[in-house]
């Protein structure tokens, strides 16, 4: 079957890491074709209907060229057997703008994976507040004196914004820190955007576990991401070390109890973080770490969706 990708541009995706690169290759390996589309590329006419100019890969082993483009043309979205949703955040208004014309292909006929309307449902940070029974004490807010009363309170926090990723403008703040203003200031921009406070969770040394359910089945492995001296964040893009780990009895109790809700949501790949026992975010745009969990335990994650994503077109045909 056809499959196309929705992704960042090709050269900026890395091979030797990149998760939406291993999809692709277990496609091929299935015996699917792969096609890639960029965001940009993506319209909808009365006459046509949702398409976009969509680009035919032959996947490659080698990690620097690791494609040779086949074919391009325009396509409609309906004509894919699935279409997989990866682009990176942000979560902006583009983004909200795809998951639209996501949406209406979806109406013509398409299969897109994660659905568009739950990729809009789910913000990656307050879905957390669903299942607040497996969180640390939170606040969203943006007014900055609810904020400095909540950092007052816990001592210890952790302030970011709604719509980051890969650690970008995330602060540790303790109640004494000096530059504690200038911090809520800057991420509320004075008061006028939303942000995530949370207590300072000191296991973040062992690691920001990353799990991943896919098809609401969870896989036995997670990568945790460890900080590098100095720093408060396990992010790989920030400098973490990645190291997979069978899950704990709490990781796979976290786990279990939301997969099987995310998934009825049409949610087909999410990627749960977890610092000690504690949910921290539910990532749904494109979560990664499929590689590296490979690398270092044999079990391939990216096998494991192309088959569940072959399940769902059968029994949706």
């Amino acid at each position: 079957m056809r499959i196309a990708f929705v992704v960042d541009p090709l050269p900026s995706l890395r091979a030797y890491k990149d998760t939406s690169i291993a999809l692709m290759r277990a496609a091929q390996a299935s015996g699917h074709a792969v096609w890639t589309i960029q965001q940009g590329a993506i319209h909808w006419s009365p006459l046509h209907g949702v398409c976009a100019e969509a680009v035919h890969l032959e996947m490659l082993a080698d990690d620097k060229d690791w494609f040779v483009e086949v074919d391009r043309h325009v396509v409609r979205l309906r004509d894919f057997r699935a279409v997989l949703m990866r682009k990176d955040p942000p979560f902006d208004v583009e983004y909200v703008t795809t998951t639209w014309l996501l949406e209406r292909a979806e109406a013509e006929g398409a299969r897109v994976f994660n659905r568009p309307r739950a990729l809009r449902d789910h913000s990656e940070k307050l879905s957390v507040a669903e299942f607040a029974q497996f969180s640390v004490p939170t606040l969203v807010a943006r007014d900055p004196l609810l904020i400095h009363a909540f950092v007052d309170l816990e001592r210890d926090t952790v302030l970011k914004p709604l719509d980051g990723m890969g650690g970008s403008e995330v602060f540790r703040v303790s109640h004494d820190d000096p530059n504690r203003n200038v911090i809520v200031e800057t991420l509320t921009r004075h008061g006028t955007r939303t942000i995530m406070a949370q207590r300072y969770i000191p296991e973040i040394v062992e690691g920001d576990k990353r799990i991943l359910i896919v098809g609401g089945e969870v896989v036995p492995y997670c990568l945790a991401r460890i900080p590098k001296a100095g720093e408060t964040r396990g992010n790989l893009a920030a400098g973490g070390t990645g190291v997979a780990r069978e899950l704990s009895a709490r990781d796979r109790e976290i786990a279990s109890t939301l997969a099987p809700v995310l998934a009825a949501r049409g949610l087909l790949l999410v990627g749960l973080d977890l610092i000690g026992d504690w949910l921290t975010e539910i990532n749904v745009t494109s979560p990664t770490c499929m590689v590296e969990i490979a690398e270092q335990t044999g079990f391939d994650a990216a096998e494991m969706l192309i088959a569940a994503l072959e399940r769902q077109c059968a029994a949706r045909a």
